[in-house]
């Protein structure tokens, strides 16, 4: 691998971020399907799934995308713009979110 292009390593410490991100992601979609598998059932199991990969898939995202910002900084000096990680991001966070309005709805009132 070449030299980084900044020496503050931002590039690095971006990735850093979007992967403790994901793990975030990924272990608070389990932490749903765990806990609200009582109230709704078979639906908790598969959206905390589609919450863990997607999280997952946003992971490996990032992590291509770390090598194509690196390749492109240290040639041209300009970067990509970002699409791929951040809307499968954005898909885990809203697959928690539906998780989380189904366990609410399932409940009823208190």
């Amino acid at each position: 691998m070449s030299t980084p292009f900044d020496p503050g390593l931002q590039p690095e410490r971006t990735l850093l971020a979007w992967r403790r991100t994901c793990l975030a992601l990924a272990v608070a979609s389990s932490a749903v399907a765990r806990f609200t598998v009582e109230a709704i059932g078979v639906a908790a199991v598969v959206l905390g799934l589609a919450g863990i990969g997607l999280s997952g898939w946003a992971y490996l995202a990032s992590t291509a995308r770390h090598g194509q910002v690196h390749r492109m900084l240290t040639r041209t000096g300009r970067t990509p713009s970002p699409a791929v990680p951040m809307l499968v991001l954005t898909g885990a966070v809203l697959v928690l979110g539906l998780a989380c309005a189904v366990y609410v709805l399932a409940r009823g009132p208190a």
